[in-house]
């Protein structure tokens, strides 16, 4: 049952994706100002058939201590595609930072955009982490809540990969407190293949880390507080 749910949830988001990417031209040229709204609605349909066709819930933990009237970081760990769409749905204006290469897919590339989205050039080096920052700053002064996937890369249920210095810098030109994020994503939708397994994905929201702290001390903290969230149940 779980290679039919999978398959069945696979042509599910295939075939939403394209109709909602077809009527986005609308969007586009129309109401371009209605992009973050039209996104939020491609999420929740696209987590919905996740749990209506895989039977997957969703339970997130922590909320209370995110702010309610101004902007912050979400450092997330990422282990599965699941984690790119959850928050559009969850914060009012999410603006995740992602790879460059995703505003080239037709369809859904200009519509990253619009929403607010913030892409980043992994090959750009210095240059593409001033435009990032950049960028960043602007949307925060917007009122947009950034989420960043600091390892750079989705990673396998408990593995841990080096967390990048981007997070720190981004940290510190924004002036953004930081709200540490692990998840088990990976063990119902991994990152590889199409097989989506049935239970509960868990979403836990830690307590804020400073932007003021050095780098080298933020990348530290950053890991030690995943790994000892992550050794609480949840």
């Amino acid at each position: 049952m779980t290679l039919i749910r999978s398959i069945i949830f696979l042509l599910y988001f295939i075939m939403l994706t394209l109709m909602m990417g077809v009527l986005a031209f609308i969007i586009r040229w129309f109401i371009p100002h209605y992009a973050l709204a039209y996104a939020k609605c491609w999420t929740a349909l696209s987590i919905f058939g996740l749990k209506w066709i895989c039977h997957i819930q969703i339970d997130v933990q922590g909320l209370e201590k995110l702010p309610q009237d101004r902007p912050f970081l979400i450092a997330s760990q990422h282990q599965s595609a699941f984690d790119t769409l959850v928050w559009m749905n969850i914060l009012s204006r999410p603006a995740y930072i992602m790879k460059h290469e995703l505003t080239r897919i037709p369809l859904l590339g200009p519509m990253l955009l619009l929403a607010g989205m913030i892409p980043i050039d992994r090959k750009g080096g210095s240059a593409a982490l001033r435009k990032l920052t950049a960028t960043a700053i602007e949307k925060a002064a917007q009122g947009f809540q950034i989420i960043i996937f600091p390892q750079g890369t989705r990673t396998s249920y408990g593995e841990h990969l080096p967390i990048q210095p981007g997070i720190a810098l981004l940290a510190k030109e924004t002036k953004l407190p930081i709200f540490p994020v692990i998840t088990n994503s990976g063990l119902h939708w991994p990152k590889k293949g199409i097989l989506k397994f049935r239970g509960t994905i868990y979403i836990r929201v830690g307590l804020p880390l400073s932007p003021t702290l050095p780098r080298k001390e933020l990348l530290t903290t950053l890991q030690e507080t995943w790994e000892k969230m992550e050794k609480q149940p949840f």
